[in-house]
């Protein structure tokens, strides 16, 4: 199942897109503009111009999923537009899909072990 903090991979792409697009105009975006290929199993994440709204495409090894999120009341936090794209753990995922500003997120970091013996 697709949610976020799977185990997916996860590219944010950075310039609105045209939310008319479907399935088959997102995933020649994925190919043409973010050179990725759209059935890698990885999750691709695109924003509305207004910036209230994203759309997921993910290969599920069945078929293309679309998943669209419009927030009500406000706008996700979207990095500055540029061309290309952006890898989100999924925690930043996470906190982009529910509207919480994924920048902050941060995965502590902690010396190698050791090895005991």
């Amino acid at each position: 199942m697709i949610l976020p903090g799977g185990p997916h991979r996860v590219y944010l792409a950075t310039r609105p897109v045209d939310f008319r697009k479907g399935h088959a105009g997102l995933s020649l975006i994925v190919q043409e503009v973010l050179g990725h290929d759209p059935f890698s199993g990885a999750v691709f994440v695109f924003r509305s111009k207004r910036g209230d709204a994203m759309k997921c495409l993910v290969w599920d090894q069945t078929g293309l999923v679309l998943i669209y999120k419009k927030l009500e009341g406000g706008a996700f936090q979207w990095p500055t537009p540029a061309d290309g794209t952006i890898r989100l753990s999924p925690a930043q995922f996470s906190a982009l899909f529910e509207g919480i500003d994924w920048r902050a997120v941060r995965a502590e970091r902690r010396p190698r072990p050791t090895r005991a013996g």
